[in-house]
């Protein structure tokens, strides 16, 4: 049982004292781009708790290709532009921001204006003030805000959580995280584009700041950044590379990167007595780890999205909080800012 909860198995509701779940949750996609395709809509036939239901896109020509493969109702298709009539749909129950940074929080804001209940892909959104108004928003209409990280749901992951508190190898003295990519030609897209939220730190770097988070159970009280560009004549608008150091109470200590010069996936957590991390750390499937006396973090799972949706599910439907609740995206959009601060002005910069 104590390894079933750690590896965030969904148990028989007896065992846990809540009633039994027989409705499936309607889910609504905004944005039909590669994630929600190749990655969200795969693991939603995966699930236990949730349906496809409904779309929203500005691409007329993906609406029947959706709606043949998915069997999705003409009058769950939206466009941007008419999506709060969502209001009126009892088929669905949840709205799943999947669009650029950029554009997170005026249409997660359209979505608790619906209200429905409203996921949001990671990172929350560009800064601070959006994540706020999200949240305003969802509190307003009492709806549940759910952000997107996945990892917070895998199994291995969820040991090292568990880790924090119950400190196995004594101590935490240090965490690193790490996440990057060989990009040697990046495409144009708004991931290059600084006021759509493009950038790596943002993209993916927000995953290495939640890992320093979970990984010590804290949060950090001062941060200090640094740019590096070998390519200035491609990486025109963002940082080719982003070097991040975290200091967290007790003497914690926390450093980062996130780069598109080389491959780089690593949560390692060294302490007092020993030390333990994961390799890859954020990839989509295969996360796997280590520790200093030869354990093995292997537990498996066929889709992280679906223990994700599910999770988030399971919330809705027995009125409980989520896992990753919206104060979690806001903290580390809080942290990218000081640390985009920390790499412009040159010193460090206090979270206090």
């Amino acid at each position: 049982m104590g390894l079933g909860l750690a590896g965030g198995l969904v148990l028989p509701y007896g065992s846990l004292g809540c009633r039994p779940v027989s409705k499936k949750i309607g889910v609504c996609l905004v944005g039909l781009g590669s994630y929600s395709t190749n990655q969200l809509t795969p693991a939603l036939q995966l699930t236990e708790h949730c349906e496809l239901r409904g779309i929203v896109t500005g691409s007329p020509e993906k609406i029947p290709i959706w709606q043949k493969k998915y069997g999705i109702k003409d009058k769950n298709v939206y466009s941007y532009d008419t999506m709060e009539r969502i209001s009126d749909n009892p088929d669905i129950d949840v709205v799943y921001i999947v669009l650029p940074t950029g554009l997170h929080a005026e249409y997660a804001i359209k979505a608790a204006n619906t209200g429905k209940h409203v996921w949001c892909e990671k990172p929350m959104a560009k800064t601070v003030a959006e994540c706020e108004a999200i949240m305003e928003a969802c509190s307003k209409n009492k709806v549940k805000l759910s952000i997107g990280y996945r990892m917070q749901h895998e199994p291995n992951t969820k040991t090292v959580i568990a880790w924090a508190k119950e400190k196995p190898y004594g101590a935490i003295r240090n965490v690193t995280a790490e996440i990057g990519f060989d990009i040697q030609n990046p495409r144009d897209s708004w991931r290059m584009k600084k006021d759509m939220g493009g950038g790596l730190l943002y993209d993916v770097g927000v995953y290495a700041i939640n890992a320093m988070r979970y990984a010590t159970g804290m949060e950090p009280i001062s941060v200090t950044g640094r740019f590096e560009n070998t390519r200035p004549e491609v990486y025109t608008e963002i940082p080719e590379t982003t070097i991040f150091d975290l200091q967290f109470p007790a003497g914690i200590t926390a450093s980062g990167r996130t780069t598109a010069k080389e491959n780089l996936n690593l949560l390692k957590v060294e302490c007092k007595n020993g030390w333990y991390q994961l390799r890859p750390f954020q990839s989509y499937n295969g996360v796997v780890g280590e520790t200093s006396d030869g354990r093995l973090l292997d537990t498996y799972i066929e889709n992280q999205q679906a223990r994700q949706m599910d999770n988030d599910a399971l919330a809705i439907l027995n009125d409980t909080p989520v896992m990753v609740p919206g104060e979690n995206g806001l903290q580390d959009i809080k942290i990218v800012a000081a640390i985009n601060r920390s790499a412009e002005m040159g010193v460090p910069v206090s979270l206090r």
